[in-house]
């Protein structure tokens, strides 16, 4: 199986990387940081062929139609893709593309990625890392990078991660094997300084290692549930209960029209 995963580092991935490699999966691996990428690789060549790295950062989308290109070039198909990439801020940033950072890493990039290799993916699947975070998502398709509105970062985080689920419902309505899912509140170096990951990091039982939340991408991109459920949002390895604003199937086709003129 060949398999990509996006947003190779210091969080989720790696694990799963590895547990993938052991399980027979060739592996392109896909981050910003060259040096961080290539370590995980190392680890990974440990149990199969050394993986693919690729280096792409996602808040300049040309970066990203490059990536696609360089996947189309050296694979006729792709088994599994990995939308793992993400950034949570609290300060509102625009990329060169003219969008909140927050909306374009998380959402408009692995659109886009994903979609220029859809014909790649015809009998694959594609596997979102979200977040519970998305039930208090509140997209307005007339204002997704929050121009207009009260600026927080934690609230427009949540927007990016309703987007996340819309999308796996939508490309699921597409006959895509799509599925998403929560990884927990994971010890790593995401949103660094926020209250939060400070109480995950130093309240003892609030946070899960990189290992326990890889467990639920693992399961996705590897077992039966990644296909027989999709458009599903799962935690811990299950299906779980989603609010409408994350499974809405008119919000999810509205939200991919907007997306594609954006991108």
């Amino acid at each position: 199986m060949i398999t990509v995963i996006t947003g190779v580092g210091d969080g989720i991935a790696g694990p799963a990387a590895i547990a993938l490699a052991q399980r027979g999966h060739r592996l392109v691996l896909v981050g910003r940081t060259p040096e961080k990428v290539a370590a995980v690789a190392d680890r990974a060549a440990g149990f199969g062929p050394r993986p693919e790295v690729l280096t792409c950062d996602f808040t300049h989308l040309d970066r990203v139609r490059k990536l696609a290109a360089e996947l189309r070039a050296r694979h006729g198909r792709i088994d599994v893709l990995v939308n793992n990439a993400g950034v949570m801020t609290t300060a509102r940033t625009l990329t060169s593309d003219g969008h909140e950072t927050m909306f374009q890493v998380n959402h408009l990039a692995p659109f886009l990625l994903t979609t220029l290799l859809l014909d790649r993916l015809a009998d694959g699947r594609v596997v979102t890392t979200t977040s519970r975070a998305a039930k208090s998502g509140r997209l307005d398709l007339g204002d997704l990078d929050r121009e207009r509105r009260r600026w927080s970062g934690w609230l427009q985080y949540g927007d990016t991660k309703q987007a996340n689920a819309l999308f796996t419902v939508e490309l699921a309505r597409r006959g895509v094997a799509a599925t998403c899912f929560h990884p927990g509140l994971i010890k790593t170096g995401f949103a660094p300084g926020t209250l939060m990951m400070r109480l995950i990091h130093h309240v003892p039982g609030m946070g899960r290692s990189p290992e326990e939340g890889a467990a639920t991408m693992i399961h996705l991109a590897d077992g039966p549930d990644g296909v027989e459920h999709a458009g599903r949002y799962f935690v811990d390895r299950a299906p779980a209960a989603a609010p409408r604003s994350m499974t809405d199937p008119d919000l999810a086709r509205r939200l991919w029209d907007v997306t594609a003129a954006a991108v």
